[in-house]
């Protein structure tokens, strides 16, 4: 049985009394003073959700923004976290900003008991997840962080990641789960390949273009920026703040491993291969990924064209916003939401335009995108649990 507790506000008016049940008014005015006596409910038993989650590495980056995001979704429920090197660990002494959580420890992914789970993000590194993917329970439905699932050609796989594909019969079953491009393949998967930060940034303007003839699909060059977040939380060199701080790296120049992904996605959209060049930076910013892309246009093409394309394409869509002419997308302006903000410009050589998209690579471009896809698979509107506005300053 619920417990209430009473307290009173005071303003400049008469007094309200609310015992629970009626709220009732006393002018009183030579004291010229309301006063609200509310009830407030101290129950402390939580509802049980109707869906029981799985968060598989809850120790890393995504993993936490994971479990962030789901603190407010009315559906799902987190019932199982796995961290090996924090196992035995609550999420608030690995992640302090978590500590109003109550959920259970962190275990070993050996030890996890998937009885009462009906779902699971997975946000392990790549090249561990096929094995642990292809062991589980096979009623799960399953969005997985990682890479392992995101090239339909293993061959391309084992070319860019250096290993072979341990799981080839599942990844037959895998679903690239770009949300806005591929919403009705995504809401009938059992496994969802959630797409990398800089893939989601590029192909979500560039493939509406692409499907449309409205640009040329040679000479696409991509210079693209990140966050130290998108690294993960593991200690590198490479990434110490001396190392980082008070300067621009230019990293994976030519082999980066999101090209191929890239590469797929727009090639699909063109039926035709397409080869881009890609340019990542590592920026001294904890997360945000902003994507500037020059492209040719078709002859005949103007940027209104581009324009009208990527409008008509994204203007009843919840997440990704065309700007105002003019306005340029700031990575400020996307932080620590789901949101993709993005602009077209024209070039100062003529017949070019340039392209502007930016997200946070922790919400939009990872753990964001993956509780979008979770929700559409599982049968819930998509913005379930997402609906949290960019912070600013």
């Amino acid at each position: 049985m619920s417990t209430a507790t009473f307290g009173s506000i005071c303003f400049d008016t008469g007094c309200f009394w609310k015992d629970g049940s009626n709220i009732s008014k006393v002018n009183r005015p030579k004291e010229g003073k309301m006063f609200v006596k509310c009830a407030v409910n101290t129950n402390t038993q939580k509802p049980k959700k109707e869906v029981r989650i799985g968060v598989l590495g809850a120790s890393g980056y995504t993993g936490s923004e994971i479990v962030r995001l789901l603190a407010n979704h009315p559906h799902f429920g987190i019932t199982l976290m796995t961290a090996d090197k924090k196992a035995g660990q609550s999420i608030g002494s690995v992640f302090p900003h978590l500590v109003t959580q109550d959920l259970p420890d962190m275990v070993s992914v050996k030890d996890a008991n998937f009885s009462d789970v009906d779902a699971v993000f997975c946000c392990l590194p790549h090249g561990t997840t096929q094995e642990i993917i292809k062991a589980l329970p096979k009623g799960l439905k399953i969005v997985d962080l990682s890479a392992d699932f995101r090239l339909q050609d293993i061959s391309e796989y084992e070319e860019w990641y250096g290993q072979a594909h341990r799981a080839p019969d599942l990844q037959k079953e895998a679903v690239y789960g770009l949300t806005e491009l591929l919403r009705e393949e995504v809401k009938s998967a059992r496994l969802v390949a959630n797409p990398g930060c800089y893939p989601t940034s590029v192909q979500l303007p560039l493939v509406p273009l692409i499907k449309a003839n409205l640009i040329e699909f040679r000479n696409i060059i991509i210079d693209a920026k990140s966050g130290v977040s998108g690294a993960g939380r593991g200690a590198k060199e490479a990434n110490l703040y001396t190392e980082i701080s008070e300067g621009i790296y230019s990293y994976g120049i030519t082999r980066h491993r999101h090209v191929p992904e890239i590469e797929q996605g727009l090639s699909q959209a063109a039926n035709s291969k397409i080869t881009i060049s890609f340019t990542p930076h590592l920026m001294p910013m904890n997360r945000g990924m902003q994507s500037t892309i020059y492209v040719e246009m078709a002859p005949g093409v103007t940027i209104d064209d581009l324009y009208h394309q990527l409008k008509i394409s994204y203007e009843d869509e919840e997440f990704v916003v065309l700007l105002e002419r003019g306005v340029v997308p700031r990575t400020h302006n996307v932080r620590g939401s789901n949101y993709c903000l993005m602009n077209v410009f024209p070039d100062r050589i003529p017949g070019r335009a340039i392209i502007v998209s930016v997200i946070d690579n922790l919400v939009k471009g990872a753990s964001g995108q993956a509780l979008q896809n979770l929700n559409g698979m599982m049968g819930y509107p998509e913005n379930t649990g997402l609906l949290y506005l960019p912070l600013f300053p």
